[in-house]
């Protein structure tokens, strides 16, 4: 006979939904168990897949970054060439300026312009004569007063830094406006 044979009925079949209930809240317990490993897992691999994204956009964004500020570096060096080639053309002219301005002033030069021939003598005309004697070849010419020549040198000396301001401003647009 059997252990099990001596145990009666009633208490037997207690026994036996015992038993029953506790493999199955066991089993039960298993297959959560089982459950939150499979998810676990997924969530883990859910999570690396999410990580290497965020970082292969972290280094995209960093890449074109990087080209940005190399687009700026080479402009901001293309503009300072530009400007320091039109501060040398404005410093050319003004030295150049200034030198006509010293020859007129120590009258190593004389500024004159040209007579109309067709303007009669006498009509308020300025005199085709000159101060220095010789023959003179050509159209008729007046030399004019130093003073009123320097003040035409000035003139001319503003237009030129105009000028020359205007080509660097456009050259300025030109350069900030082309895409490269």
């Amino acid at each position: 006979m059997r252990l099990f044979d001596l145990i009666p009925v009633p208490y037997r079949l207690l026994a036996n939904s015992l038993l029953l209930t506790a493999l199955a809240s066991g089993s039960a317990a298993l297959a959560w168990q089982v459950q939150d490993w499979r998810y676990g897992q997924r969530l883990a691999e859910q999570a690396r897949l999410q990580t290497e994204t965020l970082n292969q956009l972290a280094q995209l964004a960093a890449t074109q970054q990087q080209a940005e500020q190399d687009k700026r570096l080479a402009l901001e060096q293309r503009l300072s060439a530009s400007e320091q080639t039109h501060y040398r053309v404005l410093s050319d002219a003004q030295r150049d300026q200034g030198r006509l301005r010293d020859r007129l002033a120590t009258a190593d030069l004389r500024l004159s312009v040209l007579l109309d021939a067709t303007v009669a003598a006498g009509n308020d005309s300025v005199s085709a004569t000159t101060a220095t004697s010789g023959v003179v070849h050509g159209p008729s010419r007046a030399h004019l007063d130093p003073a009123h020549a320097q003040r035409i040198i000035g003139i001319t000396d503003a237009g030129d830094q105009g000028l020359i301001a205007l080509a660097a401003c456009q050259a300025y647009a030109k350069e900030v406006s082309t895409p490269k």
